[in-house]
């Protein structure tokens, strides 16, 4: 596929131009017009996964993470290296940000919320007008560290857990990435455990003092789910070559 149709594809797909983002979700760096014959996807556009893209043969790398933020910076040191690398191997770059948190089937958060087995759910964490994650019960009562073997990623430890709540929790809201304080909205609605990417120093009390339950389980590792949805998705859908690249900073 050109990487005209693969844009197409994933505009449609995540609906991308109705989103508010400081990503510039979309194609952030074509390529010379050559079809794309294999897509590699990650969680973080960076030198280590160009190069193993590269490596890979893959003609496109689908990122949660791109390269431009909606700032202007200059192109030079890691930048200008990044970009030139991309050139050189003509390698497109594509990032979804917001669109692919919020997606209500491939996205990180519905990923999430399958693996705990949540039910009955509902959009939730407010950020910039829009819920982008989702809260609901749990088909079965799980235990903090239960919840915990169902979310990490190839068995990584979470960056914390903490057991400030009931033993068993039968409600629970996800909002990966680093949301941490929305901690805050997760004890107005009195759920029992909330499931984030980083932790937050300055939300420890207000969880202890509120009794809540709270798995950090890391920005990267929150944020795999997702991309590695859409891979499987566009292997069955657009019957295209793909490969994920984990390259986890542990944070």
């Amino acid at each position: 596929m050109t990487t005209r149709q693969l844009d197409a594809f994933f505009k449609t797909l995540f609906n991308i131009e109705m989103w508010e983002d400081v990503s510039l979700n979309g194609l952030q760096v074509d390529n010379d017009g050559a079809e794309v014959e294999k897509v590699a996807f990650t969680v973080d556009a960076c030198m280590e996964t160009f190069e193993r893209a590269a490596l890979a043969g893959a003609g496109m790398l689908f990122t949660h993470h791109g390269l431009f933020w909606g700032t202007p910076f200059a192109l030079n040191g890691a930048a200008r290296a990044r970009l030139k690398f991309l050139l050189d191997n003509n390698i497109a770059l594509y990032a979804v940000h917001l669109p692919l948190d919020q997606h209500p089937r491939l996205g990180n958060n519905a990923v999430l919320a399958q693996k705990l087995g949540m039910e009955n759910i509902e959009p939730f964490g407010l950020y910039h007008g829009r819920k982008i994650g989702f809260k609901g019960s749990l088909k079965e009562s799980l235990s903090v560290d239960e919840a915990v073997q169902r979310v990490g990623f190839m068995n990584r430890p979470p960056l914390s857990a903490l057991s400030f709540g009931a033993a068993k929790n039968r409600t629970a809201a996800v909002v990966s990435g680093g949301a941490a304080d929305m901690v805050h909205e997760a004890l107005v609605e009195g759920i029992d455990l909330f499931v984030t990417g980083e932790s937050s120093h300055s939300c420890y009390h207000d969880a202890l003092e509120g009794g809540i339950n709270v798995i950090a389980a890391g920005h990267y590792a929150s944020e795999v789910w997702g991309v590695r949805a859409v891979m499987k998705y566009c292997v069955d859908e657009l019957l295209i070559d793909a490969e994920f690249i984990d390259a986890p900073t542990g944070l």
